[in-house]
């Protein structure tokens, strides 16, 4: 199926040649997402006795969206997303002196934080001329995240980290249209880079008393069908 797709391209000729004339345009985009927290000590890292080490783990996710792209030249464009469901798994590796062993910890215990998040993007992207079926662009904006999976472990009274549900942050990519008879493909890659510090302090949990500041980061491969 690749391979019939990338021979309509090198047939020649201009395919969907007014795409991007086009006022408004619509789209629809997967992605994979690989994400982890970047975590600043509190001084009480120091004084507690039990917590050596404190790490945030790698994790994979996946991302859902619908596009939507306003022209507002021939070289730049204003891009949103109506829905933009994000889903992860992060979670943070302890390395403890003195587990409870009445809790079933171990020297290495991990606490998994789920979050299914609900992102508003926006974001101004720049497009080189066409060349052909082919186009490469950049584009840089910010989103304000609200994730509807925070808390959970709060109200599940499990000890885990407990983290706020809003979050704002930056975001830049680099993506290339390639353009068929019906339909334009992007593959696009993209970091994120979060702003907003989203521990909740308020938890009383030896896990969250170590920690002063979490904020996220993120890299994320999409494909998008406009």
């Amino acid at each position: 199926m690749p391979s019939l797709l990338f021979a309509q391209l090198r047939e020649g000729g201009i395919n969907s040649p007014d795409h991007d004339n086009d006022r408004l345009r619509f789209g629809i985009s997967v992605g994979v997402n690989r994400s982890h927290y970047n975590i600043v000590h509190s001084p009480k890292f120091i004084q507690f006795d039990s917590v050596n080490v404190i790490e945030s783990i790698n994790s994979t996710g996946l991302n859902l969206a619908g596009l939507v792209n306003l022209r507002l030249s021939n070289h730049f464009d204003l891009r949103g997303y109506p829905l933009d469901l994000i889903f992860t798994e992060k979670a943070f590796q302890y390395t403890l002196k003195t587990p409870n062993l009445i809790q079933k910890e171990d020297t290495l215990t991990f606490k998994k934080v789920q979050g299914i998040t609900l992102a508003f993007p926006v974001q101004l992207k720049f497009s080189s001329d066409r060349i052909q079926n082919f186009k490469v662009y950049l584009l840089a904006g910010g989103r304000f995240e609200y994730d509807l999976a925070a808390n959970a472990g709060k109200k599940n009274n499990d000890e885990a980290v407990v983290l706020k549900k809003l979050d704002y942050t930056l975001e830049a990519a680099i993506g290339f249209h390639f353009y068929f008879p019906v339909f334009v493909l992007t593959p696009e890659l993209k970091i994120n880079y979060g702003l907003k510090n989203v521990l909740d302090k308020s938890s009383p949990y030896k896990y969250t008393n170590t920690i002063d500041q979490i904020n996220s980061r993120s890299i994320t491969f999409s494909l998008t069908v406009e």
